[in-house]
């Protein structure tokens, strides 16, 4: 976590705060040490409690202190004037202001407000964007500073202030109300006598002391003059917040209404739990959210504000029209005549949070009100992509238990696993179950076995064999297997060598090679059938990235000879593009390098040179120019620019001819290594270290004049070497070829 501080602040509402509890938490005054961060925390008699600008009562429950929080004062502003020297320029820091709907404004007398959007003057003082505070200067000196905090379809926070004469420094913080609940854990360290708040445990905790041992305070906040809530805003020349004009060309789901011309989302809320169901499945992609509060006599009252802060907050994400992305939850507040439904599913907990899929199967339960739990159906991310893991092992384990399931069902299942986006908190249970720890909702458990997985899926793949045309779900399954990004990762949270079903499935992918690349070609109207990539390198990444993984005895020498296989059948099928031949050269490294044996390695690489690279094709810096621009932008995403591209190829070429150098064995190849060698010169010119190469293989070849001369260039330019054993090798080798002892 960057800064504890905008995760508490931000975040901070109703806290179930859990800390040891010690004879030595004393009821009184605790001041937090952080920099920039001065906060009060009171523990006060009767259990009541105030930090800094929220207060409210506490219970001690066991080792847990449970908090209740009430409303935070009206002035948000936290302002500094500090003083100094009379100057005409007044220096100005807004501290992490996180997000920009802030306006600064100055006055003199009764004269007009200036308002300036900080984002404005951020991007002036600071275009990188670079720090997290904004600092600027105010030009002229005025009389009295405005700070608005502008709020869309809100009352948007004026606070007035009066600027000293003899200010000379304005810090500026802003105490959010964005809030979420947050799992803080306070321990008390005896050895310095403070108090540590953090989140979860995080480094930066917040840290508090006794008042009794604060120091006077050099500067004090200053008081605003006047705090406004104002309804839409405004002032002369200002651009609106949000444009009105969000156009009319969108798709609407037929459970939600908008309204254009304010872009008023709203919910469709059903009257009973059969109905919510029903449209809950017909959206195909989203959930149900059940609410139960029967105890609570304001539970409908609640609900409607509930619903109503969802609606703004979806109204305001979709700026530019409708977007499904913020519209993945149905709600519903069960009745009296949900009792029996709620006693099937054993829901004994009033209140409760349900959310269900649109098959009506219960994903996730929370002890909780719905008001409670407003913050995970606020951002559509973790949560949501949490129930969406859940509900695909869910039905994945409806199809592996059903014996009359297809073939068909099976792809699917082992389908809606597979391109499942999973969370950031991407966290496991040791049963191979999806556990959600972060919004504390306790999901569904799916427990599988591993050995009856891959069982099933070897069966899928050996049934597919001999298909005449490919199964686009099964090849987008396949193609997320073979990368460790597919149901098995998923399931049980582990990268795998690639296995015999793996490589049977590569097969398939190879024997269907052109149709599937013939899927990323427009239809006629227009539209991409499916987007996967260059097969080549989607193969070839994967077969690198099994490399990776730790294998042991006969097993890894096994998948390395069924690895090289691909990669020659790749090749030999014209199928070998950069990305192939890339992975396939490191591959054969590693190998020769464990084996012993570069034989394959330069057989492979003179097969390369040969096609590709040999000055015989043309101007090499060309070639290399065309290649580049065949490589596509996945290339320079992943590897660099054409330096890295050029860069590559010469090392390449020297590294190979180097290592013909070396033993006797090799000597075959002298005459090959020579051109590769004096190619990494044309590519690299005046390199040290590939003079040095070429000169020792001129050396062995015969031409030992020429071998001198080189090594002498090698030795001129040997300020490119930064190893200096190498350079006193490089003399050394000159010395010996000059007087025949080389």
């Amino acid at each position: 976590m960057c800064n504890f501080k905008w995760t508490f602040l931000l975040l901070f509402c109703v806290l179930t705060t859990s800390f040891s509890q010690t004879k030595t938490i004393e009821k009184g005054t605790y001041i937090s040490t952080n920099k920039s961060q001065k906060i009060k925390l009171n523990l006060l008699e009767d259990n009541k409690y105030d930090l800094v600008f929220y207060s409210g009562e506490y219970k001690i429950k066991g080792d847990s202190l449970l908090f209740s929080q009430k409303d935070k004062s009206e002035n948000a502003f936290n302002v500094t004037f500090n003083k100094g020297k009379k100057a005409d320029k007044i220096k100005v820091k807004f501290v992490d202001p996180s997000y920009y709907s802030f306006y600064i404004g100055t006055q003199n007398g009764n004269g007009p407000i200036n308002y300036t959007r900080l984002s404005d003057i951020k991007s002036k003082v600071d275009p990188e964007w670079k720090s997290l505070d904004v600092e600027f200067d105010l030009e002229t000196p005025a009389e009295f500073l405005y700070l608005v905090y502008e709020k869309y379809q809100e009352e948007s926070q004026i606070s007035k202030f009066a600027i000293p004469k003899d200010a000379s420094e304005i810090v500026i913080k802003y105490e959010l109300d964005a809030l979420v609940n947050m799992n803080l854990v306070g321990v008390f360290d005896k050895k310095n006598n403070e108090l540590k708040i953090s989140e979860n445990g995080a480094q930066n905790p917040l840290v508090f002391i006794n008042a009794k041992d604060v120091k006077p305070e050099e500067t004090q906040n200053a008081k605003s003059i006047t705090n406004e809530k104002v309804l839409n805003w405004s002032y002369p020349g200002k651009e609106p917040l949000v444009s009105d004009d969000f156009g009319t060309d969108f798709a609407v789901d037929s459970n939600s209404t908008y309204q254009n011309s304010n872009f008023n989302f709203k919910f469709k809320i059903a009257d009973n739990l059969k109905t919510a169901l029903s449209d809950t499945k017909a959206s195909k992609s989203k959930f149900l959210v059940v609410g139960v509060d029967t105890k609570n006599p304001a539970a409908k009252t609640d609900f409607a504000a509930f619903i109503k802060g969802l609606e703004e907050q979806v109204s305001y994400s979709m700026y530019n029209g409708y977007d499904p992305q913020y519209d993945v939850f149905n709600y519903y507040l069960a009745t009296a005549n949900d009792k029996k439904w709620l006693k099937t599913n054993a829901i004994t907990n009033d209140p409760s949070v349900i959310v269900l899929n649109g098959d009506g199967e219960i994903l996730a339960t929370a002890k909780s009100n719905l008001l409670d739990k407003k913050s995970e159906f606020s951002y559509y991310d973790n949560f949501y992509k949490s129930l969406q893991v859940t509900s695909a092992f869910y039905g994945f384990k409806k199809v592996q238990t059903n014996k009359k399931a297809t073939d068909a069902d099976l792809i699917t299942a082992f389908h809606n696993v597979a391109i499942t986006e999973l969370p950031y908190d991407y966290n496991y249970s040791t049963d191979s179950t999806y556990a959600d720890e972060v919004t504390y909702f306790k999901n569904v458990k799916v427990s599988l076995d591993k050995k009856e997985i891959n069982q099933l899926w070897k069966k899928v793949i050996e049934a597919h064999q001999k298909d005449t045309k490919p199964n686009r779900l099964l090849v987008e399954t396949i193609l997320k297997e073979i990368k460790n990004q597919g149901f098995y990762k998923h399931f049980f949270n582990e990268d795998k060598v690639l296995n015999d079903t793996d490589f049977l499935s590569i097969d398939y992918l190879l024997k269907h090679y052109d149709a599937i690349q013939q899927w990323n070609v427009q239809n006629e109207q227009g539209e991409n059938v499916l987007a996967i990539g260059n097969l080549s390198a989607e193969i070839a990444n994967a077969l690198q990235q099994s490399t990776y993984i730790p294998q042991e005895g006969v097993e890894g020498t096994a998948n390395q000879d069924k690895t090289n296989a691909v990669y020659k059948k790749m090749i030999a099928a014209g199928k070998g593009n950069y990305d192939c031949y890339r992975n396939y050269f490191a591959f054969l490294t590693s190998e020769s390098e464990q084996k012993g044996d570069d034989t394959p390695l330069m057989k492979e690489f003179s097969a390369y040179f040969d096609t590709y690279l040999s000055p015989e094709k043309g101007n090499v810096i060309q070639r290399l120019d065309d290649m580049y621009a065949n490589v596509g932008t996945d290339y320079q995403y992943m590897y660099g620019d054409w330096t890295s591209f050029k860069d590559y190829h010469s090392n390449l070429a020297n590294s190979v001819a180097w290592a013909v150098t070396l033993k006797p064995e090799n000597a075959s190849y002298i005459k090959a290594a020579i051109a590769w060698s004096e190619y990494s010169l044309l590519i690299t010119k005046n390199n040290s270290y590939y003079l040095d190469t070429l000169a020792q293989l001129y050396y062995k070849d015969g031409q030992k004049n020429k071998a001198i001369e080189t090594q002498q260039l090698a030795v001129k330019f040997i300020s490119s070497v930064f190893d200096e054993q190498t350079a006193t090798e490089i003399r050394e080798t000159l010395s010996k070829m000059q007087n025949g002892t080389y």
